[in-house]
């Protein structure tokens, strides 16, 4: 039977008791995240309790959890904290250092000392400054070794380059600050933080029961995320150093990638989730994260499975592809323009509902010879209906059932069955409606791609006033501000345009501004330069509003 301790201990006590042994940060841990927000957080609460204490009143830290890991402890929740206390007080023993020596500053210096570094049993001095009590193995953290040359040697850099170095200069300013606005206060401050400031670490004698209590415990101030849990429960289940050891390199990979996607890890374990639910024909309503993957006959069984981590590398890598342009080792199509533009378009659509089913989609049918021709279809289909039904009924519940079902039968026939039950005429009611809506960017960025000489993507833009926003009596005959208002808004009187040439067209007259649409690569703005008038008025985007309503409606409800 696994055993279980739980003691109550002050900052002194917890670390001074690590002689002959050292805190140890294992490698499949996240880095440490603190910034100097959670620094000034922590800072102004013990500062404040010290101000305000009691003889008999207690700063409560929260619980450490571990285990022992043959000499040393395996710190499993709580990292962020005790790295930051041994930051926070290495800052004061640098300042110890600084001053002359007396009674005071040797008796500080000898309670802090103990605390950081072993110390001679019958000297009672630091036997070895790289004998620290605390050691990161964290295989993500590049910053480790320069976080234990830190805690040795107490150097403070004047630009640095790190976040250990960033909080180490934090706290070694507050601490230069309150000693000179606080003389008297100082080093009484530091008793209280070896003294009063109290943890309740949970120490136990294997690993995996360390990992249960860490799955439902967070870091003051940084909750754990749901695949910081799922990455130890991973570990857990690997059989020996070696496949831990590969495990931790792979997800250090996969957090790259997440990274260069601009996806979360998190997310990937979301998208995932809708692989799962299609395959076991769920379409019951969503659940959060840890749930879902806890969930099963035993916990968290859906972790074990052989694919996983494959799947995931293949969902990231299929998002950094999306997002970024750039491929690796696991994708090997190439989206063509089509893909790409109607990717672009449904980025814009209002929720994320769109990516669980295009996840489905990718994974099933990626390895087929034609992806790229059923992949269109597939986003056209796509955008048709989720376009018609926000346009109809702009909530998230009127979509989700149809994601649920349809990737359910994706899976099961590797196609989209969507129907479009607006008509053209109904459409054509509900879209002007939406001119300053979520689905605005959306659709105008649909309009511009629809114009058949459009052959580049349109990566960065922005909606141009044709009619600009900003009244201008003066340039515009026989309108008024009030009818201006009226059409400002309209589709007929927006474009998607490049960010520059809206800048440099800014509020000018039609005129004045068709010079600089010629410059554009967006047809649908180049045609505008070459429009008849040198006027915009009401019937121009009344009429141009009648074409952007034909080719959206004729899109949408396309077979």
């Amino acid at each position: 039977m696994a055993e279980l301790s739980v003691g109550r201990k002050n900052i002194s006590k917890l670390l001074t008791d690590m002689q002959g042994k050292k805190f140890v940060i294992p490698d499949y841990q996240r880095p440490y995240k603190w910034d100097e927000e959670k620094c000034d957080i922590l800072w102004e609460d013990i500062t404040s309790f010290h101000e305000n204490k009691g003889v008999n009143d207690e700063y409560f830290l929260g619980t450490v959890v571990s285990f022992k890991n043959e000499n040393n402890i395996d710190v499993i929740d709580g990292q962020q904290r005790i790295t930051s206390f041994f930051l926070l007080l290495r800052a004061f023993y640098k300042k110890l250092e600084e001053m002359p020596e007396d009674a005071r500053v040797i008796g500080l210096k000898n309670q802090i000392a103990p605390c950081i570094w072993d110390i001679d049993p019958i000297s009672q001095q630091i036997e070895d400054r790289k004998k620290i009590h605390i050691e990161t193995l964290v295989a993500t953290d590049d910053d480790r070794e320069k976080f234990h040359a830190l805690l040795e040697n107490g150097d403070v850099e004047v630009l640095p380059t790190n976040i250990y170095s960033r909080n180490y200069n934090f706290f070694y300013n507050k601490c230069q600050e309150y000693a000179k606005n606080n003389p008297m206060q100082w080093q009484p401050l530091c008793v209280t933080i070896l003294q009063k400031c109290i943890v309740l670490p949970i120490e136990c004698d294997v690993q995996d029961t360390a990992l249960t209590i860490f799955s439902t415990l967070n870091d003051r101030g940084m909750p754990l995320s749901d695949s910081d849990i799922f990455k130890a429960q991973i570990y857990k289940n690997k059989p020996n150093e070696a496949e831990k050891k590969l495990f931790t390199e792979k997800w250090k990979e996969l957090t790259g990638i997440c990274k260069s996607a601009y996806v979360s890890l998190d997310d990937i374990f979301r998208y995932y989730t809708h692989i799962l639910r299609a395959k076991n024909n769920d379409k019951s309503k969503e659940v959060g994260l840890r749930k879902f993957y806890y969930a099963g006959a035993t916990q968290y069984e859906k972790l074990k499975a052989s694919n996983l981590i494959d799947n995931l590398f293949e969902l990231a890598s299929f998002w950094l592809y999306v997002n970024t342009g750039v491929k690796n080792d696991y994708i090997l199509i190439e989206f063509d323009f089509e893909i790409k533009k109607y990717l672009q378009v449904l980025s814009k659509y209002p929720n994320e509902y769109w990516k669980y089913i295009a996840n489905v989609f990718y994974l099933k049918n990626k390895d087929n010879n034609n992806f790229n021709e059923i992949f269109v279809v597939f986003l056209k289909q796509l955008i048709s209906f989720l376009f018609s039904k926000f346009i109809e009924k702009p909530t998230v519940n009127a979509i989700k059932d149809d994601i649920y079902q349809g990737c359910i039968f994706i899976e099961q026939t590797g196609r989209l069955n969507f129907t479009i039950t607006q008509t053209k005429e109904e459409l054509t009611r509900f879209i002007p409606n939406h001119s300053s809506s979520k689905m605005s960017r959306g659709l105008l960025l649909l309009f511009a791609y629809l114009n058949k000489n459009q052959n580049e993507l349109i990566n960065d833009f922005e909606i141009e006033h044709i009619f600009p926003k900003k009244w201008q009596n003066s340039n515009y005959n026989g309108w008024n501000e009030s009818e201006a208002r009226e059409y400002l808004e309209k589709f007929g009187n927006k474009v998607a345009i490049e960010k520059k040439l809206n800048i440099q067209a800014g509020n000018g007259y039609f005129g004045q501004k068709k010079t600089k649409y010629l410059g554009s690569k967006i047809e649908v703005v180049k045609e505008l330069s070459n429009y008849h008038s040198d006027d915009w008025n009401k019937d121009d985007i009344t009429q141009r509003e009648e074409v952007f309503l034909t080719a959206i409606t004729d899109f949408l409800t396309i077979d």
